[in-house]
Formats: structure tokens, sequence, C-alpha cells
């Protein structure tokens, strides 16, 4: 079986490899191959978001298929790949099992089989032994009981592992977003990619965008409609950052007046700060902050897409429609955020494949 790194005279220049499992709609690819590495592999379970993974990587060899029925030696086979060969396996294990609101606003525990979910990514490395690992999670992850066993048996493992709870903001994407993010390595430490002293706004993200109605881009055409009450309402709330509270009370929802919190449901987004967590919700304005800064009407997916870190010709299955785009989007990694972290592993296996090819010279 020939190697897919090449000859032993090319291995220093060579692209690093690596494998993305649960890759959704590809954020995490997408900010890998940005940073450097050649996505030889990758595992989504999902058909529509399989679907737009391949519109946009279609070189990358994809499993539409759920993780726990991959056979390992038949996906080495595959890829081409020896155990200790592949440089870096990441992905971000479906997080819904573990984030606050799945489990009922942390009142009280749910089960969810999706929570196993790591000990299949375990399984991957135990077979493929990575050079490198990255995992992305809600920070709820960092909670549970599975996510301490994972790091302790990669640390086992001989993998030299560090974990934080980051916000996106701070790493060039343009919105508040929390992220847990474990980066472990058997060539030493890898440091967090460093903190941005200056932060991408909304103005910096969709700020140059024609309006829906004159774009030529069909996903910046798809919006939702709304009824002719919450039409008039939006059009009364105030241009960049207003919100719902600022309208007199007697134009509030009854939903409104019943509840005191949820305080951005019905809210602009200001131009000049980041925008909130972009969800799978973030077409609905009755789901979050999720109104143009001084247009009266919700994101657009091509404005979802763009605040979530994709490149603007990112492509997107349109089969069930806007809401089930949204969800890809809400779901997906951002890609500079990917790749600001993907630059610092690539920099440590560098010097990794440096430092062996020095000793093997002596």
């Amino acid at each position: 079986m020939t190697s897919a790194l090449g000859t032993p005279s090319k291995a220093i220049k060579r692209k690093p490899i690596a494998i993305d499992l649960f890759a959704g709609c590809g954020g995490l690819t997408e900010g890998l191959k940005q940073a450097g590495f050649r996505v030889v592999g990758a595992i989504e379970i999902d058909e529509l978001a399989a679907k737009s993974y391949r519109m946009n990587h279609p070189r990358v060899r994809l499993w539409n298929n759920d993780i726990r029925t991959i056979r390992l030696p038949t996906l080495r086979k595959t890829l081409c790949l020896k155990s200790g060969e592949l440089d870096l396996l990441a992905g971000c294990p479906p997080c819904q099992g573990f984030s606050n609101i799945r489990t009922l606003n942390g009142n009280r525990y749910v089960r969810d089989r999706r929570n196993s979910l790591t000990d299949e990514f375990l399984r991957f490395v135990k077979d493929l032994r990575p050079r490198a690992i990255m995992l992305e999670n809600v920070p709820g992850l960092a909670n549970k009981r599975r996510f301490r066993e994972f790091a302790a048996t990669l640390e086992s493992m001989g993998y030299n592992v560090k974990w934080d709870i980051l916000d996106a903001a701070l790493y060039g994407v343009p919105q508040r977003r929390r992220r847990l993010i474990l980066l472990a390595s058997k060539s030493g430490s890898i440091d967090f990619a460093p903190i941005d002293t200056t932060r991408m706004t909304v103005a910096d993200a969709i700020g140059e965008i024609e309006p829906p109605h004159i774009s030529n881009d069909p996903l910046h055409c798809l919006i939702g409609r709304r009824s002719h009450r919450i039409s008039e309402l939006i059009k009364r709330i105030p241009k960049d950052g207003g919100s719902r509270s600022d309208l007199p009370e007697e134009m509030w929802l009854e939903c409104h007046k019943k509840c005191s919190g949820f305080k951005d449901v019905y809210g602009r987004m200001r131009w000049s700060d980041v925008a909130p967590t972009i969800t799978g919700g973030c077409l609905n304005p009755s789901k979050g902050r999720f109104l143009h800064p001084d247009q009266n009407r919700a994101l657009t997916v091509r404005e979802a897409a763009l605040l979530q870190g994709f490149p603007p010709g990112y492509r997107f299955a349109t089969d069930r429609g806007m809401y089930a785009i949204a969800g890809m989007i809400g779901n997906a990694l951002p890609p500079e955020f990917i790749r600001r972290h993907a630059i610092q592993i690539a920099a440590v296996l560098k010097e990794n494949r440096v430092r062996t090819s020095r000793k093997r010279q002596e």
C-alpha cells in the first residue's frame, strides 16, 4: 500500500493531512484548509449537511454514515493511511447533548445518546494514533465526566493536552461565541492562537452587502416572511442596536408581557459590535437579536453564513429550505476560529518534522 504521505524526502515540505469527524456542512474543513492542511477524509451522518459539504469540498473522501458504523481498517485502507501517519484528527461531536438548553436550561440532566460520541472520537484516536488532536464543543462539555475521561485517556497515551473555553470574537469571528477547544499533541504543547486586539464587527462582515431585493445571490434572497403585525413591530424598533424593550408597552406582544427574560428577542444587531451567537434560529427574530441593524428584516441565509465566518461564495444545499440551512450554519464551526488554532498546530507539527529529519541525518 502506498502511503498518503509521499516519499520521505518530501516529508518536511508536504501539507499536513487531517480527518474531520462530525463534519457538518464543512466549517471545520474550511478552516483547516485555509490553515494549510490537506483534509483527506470526513464523516457526517446528515444527508443535507453531507451534500453541502461535497458542494464545497469535492476532493475530500466523505463518508455519509453514522460514525459508529465506520470500520477503521476499511477507512485506513481507503485513505492509504497507516496507523501513526495522520497529522491531525479534528472534530466536534454533536453538542446538543451537552448544551444548557438541551438540559432543560440546566435545571436537570437529560440523557442523550449523542453524548457517547466522544467515545467514538476516542475510538478513532486509539486506532489512527494521530500526531495531533483538535476537539471543539460547547462550554458545557467541560463539566461532564466523559470529557474529563477523554482528556485523561489522551494524556495516558502520551499526548500533551491543553484545553480552555474561548470566545470566537477574540479570534476574528464577528460574533460572541464561547466554545470549548482542546488541543493535544505528541510533539509538545500547542499554544492557542494569539488574541486579536481589535474585533471583527457586524459592519465588517455584512456592511457592504447589497439589499436582498437587488442581490444576485440566491442565498441572500432567502429571507423569512412576517405577519403584518410583526412587520410593523420591527419597523418601530430603533435602528442600530434597538430592542423591543424600547417600544411602548402597548406594542409588546402578549408573550413578552408575561416573560421578563430573553431581552434580545426582536432586537437589532449593532454595526459597531459583534453579532450574538449565530444559532440555528438565526433567521427568526423571535429567537434572538437577529434583526438587521437598519433594514426592517431578519438576517438572510448569506448574512448568517458570513457572520459565522464562511467565505462569501460558500454553498449550501437548499433541498429542505432556508431554516434547514440556518440549522447547518448554526451548528457549524467558525472557519476563521479554526484556521487560527490550526495554524498553531501546523507550526508544531512542522517543527517536529524538521527535528525528526535532522536526527535521521546525524
